[in-house]
């Protein structure tokens, strides 16, 4: 007999005892206009763990110059990928559809609620961890989709989710996935959508690059993990795809600022590699679980007119596995795995 119905008279409702499962991205903003992309860059730009500069001098830069200039030309960027249908980012989509299918997987335990959050914009982490309290979940398993950990990532999730159970009085126990960048489901996954969209090309590519999101050097000096993790994804790769380093080549993208980042940067490989001999090009985005702004225009847009203009032929961008069957085989093994001893 479920523990609940043993309540003393007048005792408050209570719903049954569940178990969530809440899949984190990065975030998105509401809209492609100047206020909307500036209440999202602000809350992005504002992290600590995102931007490590002084904080009154960054206060500074970020309200009297970035606030000003970028949110315009950011949302343009946004603009020519956003989804019109739905009025909302891919990612966003993407990330809905994740959940709605990890969810329709697990329709077997009925205890399992699956949802889904942006660690900047909407829907905020606070606002569905309460609602899966809210909803009975006494256990609540938090996965960053995030393939390799970075600080700026998957660390910044933790500190909003542990924030937010700070307010509450009856609090769930958490669990966090850990990052998944050399798990055999991932690699795996990775190299056979690789291998089928190259199949799908009109042209066979002299190289591909794996580029993933880049962070500034002295992330790395001071102890964070994603450099390697990134490095070792990519040798996995390398070798279940049989690729030397000059056929698959690690590069590092969306560089801000002034400061030196984890190189070789894309923009400059996919810039040089003509001159190389070089004319056919596939790029993938293995740190990435979901097509976003940065795969979708500057992979696929900024980088390909690059490449071009460099005196490059043919270009690709190869999809992010997003909610394909092998990305979403990946999720349920992650969430299998960690959801052992709760179920």
């Amino acid at each position: 007999m479920n523990d609940v119905s043993h309540k003393p008279p007048g005792h408050p409702a209570v719903p049954a005892r569940r178990i969530g499962v809440l899949l984190v991205n990065l975030g998105t903003p509401d809209a492609t206009d100047y206020w909307s992309m500036r209440r999202y860059l602000s809350e992005f730009l504002s992290d600590r763990r995102v931007i490590e500069e002084n904080p009154v001098k960054w206060w500074l830069v970020l309200n009297l110059i970035i606030l000003t200039v970028r949110p315009g030309r950011k949302g343009r960027d946004y603009d020519k990928i956003w989804n019109r249908e739905k009025n909302e980012s891919f990612l966003k989509t993407i990330t809905r559809a994740q959940a709605d299918k990890l969810a329709a997987s697990l329709t077997g335990d009925a205890r399992i609620l699956v949802d889904w959050a942006m660690r900047y914009g909407n829907p905020s982490i606070r606002s569905r961890l309460e609602a899966m309290q809210s909803a009975g979940c006494d256990r609540i398993l938090i996965v960053p989709l995030y393939p390799q950990y970075a600080a700026a990532t998957t660390a910044t999730v933790c500190d909003k989710a542990f924030e937010a159970l700070a307010t509450m009085r009856w609090q769930p126990a958490l669990r966090v996935a850990p990052a998944y960048y050399d798990e055999p489901a991932y690699i795996e996954a990775i190299a056979s959508s690789l291998e089928e969209g190259l199949a799908k090309l009109p042209f066979k590519p002299d190289a591909v690059i794996a580029s993933y999101h880049g962070m500034p050097e002295d992330y790395l000096t001071k102890g964070d993990p994603y450099y390697c993790q990134c490095a070792k994804t990519t040798r996995l790769l390398r070798e279940r795809l049989k690729l030397g380093e000059d056929k698959l080549i690690m590069t590092f993208q969306s560089r801000f600022g002034t400061a030196e980042w984890l190189k070789p940067y894309t923009d400059k490989t996919v810039e040089g590699l003509p001159a190389k001999g070089v004319k056919n090009l596939a790029v993938i985005t293995p740190g990435f679980s979901s097509d976003c702004l940065e795969t979708l225009e500057e992979i696929a847009m900024e980088n390909a007119e690059i490449f071009r203009h460099a005196g490059g032929e043919n270009f690709a961008h190869i999809p992010c596995l997003n909610d394909s069957e092998r990305g979403m085989a990946v999720i349920r093994d992650v969430v299998s795995r960690e959801l052992m001893g709760w179920v």
